[in-house]
């Protein structure tokens, strides 16, 4: 099972991934794609990232729009997987 972050870890591995932040344990962030399409077609490569990592994000799904949060369930919170699943989505076509 993957170590907790500090609060000081959670900080320097935020920088890494600037346009995610933490909400409710969480480590998340909102895309807007062009069409509902391309919000499928990325929804699918996030898909495909979780299956790699196996590790497991929410996703939500509105038109354009799709929010992505993630934390380790089985370590009570935040770890540097959460933040390896971010950065791989980052580099998505159309992030």
């Amino acid at each position: 099972m993957p170590d907790l972050l500090t609060p000081d870890q959670l900080a320097q591995r935020l920088q890494g991934v600037p346009e995610w932040s933490i909400a409710d344990g969480q480590v998340e962030r909102e895309f807007t794609l062009a069409t509902f399409m391309a919000a499928i077609e990325f929804v699918a490569g996030v898909a495909a990232i979780a299956e790699r990592l196996n590790h497991h994000p929410d996703i939500d799904i509105r038109y354009r729009r799709v929010r992505i949060a993630v934390s380790t369930h089985s370590a009570g919170g935040l770890t540097g997987l959460d933040f390896e699943l971010a950065a791989q989505v980052d580099r998505l076509p159309g992030s």
